[in-house]
């Protein structure tokens, strides 16, 4: 990990809701929570990238989330991602979904940072 990993980095990415993100047993179209969370995930993930060394990577190992309001298919959702502690390897974020003024999710998610030479 290089010293610029540290509290404080924040990245905000907007993506396009799609009909394959969408709960199969509604009649709508709309964002579901393991969609919502794997955006959140992803944020946070590449908002690391760039302050690992080589062979270094992040893995999901906690999420607390709670889905507030709904985003149908063909709206854009922002996601945003801030690195509110880091205990050694632990990364705890807090991570945010709003689709224009409208919060769709919020609450924390934890990552590691691994080794990825030892999945082999």
């Amino acid at each position: 990990m290089k010293d610029s990993l540290a509290t404080g980095i924040e990245v905000t990415a907007s993506h396009l809701v799609t009909d394959d993100m969408s709960p199969p047993h509604l009649p709508m179209k709309v964002l579901s929570t393991p969609s919502m969370i794997m955006l959140m995930e992803r944020t946070c993930l590449e908002s690391v990238l760039d302050h690992l060394d080589a062979g270094e990577s992040t893995v999901g190992t906690h999420v607390c989330v709670s889905h507030l309001a709904s985003a149908a298919s063909g709206e854009t959702v922002t996601i945003t991602a801030r690195l509110a502690e880091r205990n050694k390897r632990r990364l705890n974020f807090e991570v945010k979904a709003t689709a224009g003024d409208r919060v769709l999710g919020e609450g924390t998610h934890q990552r590691a940072v691994i080794d990825t030479s030892r999945f082999g």
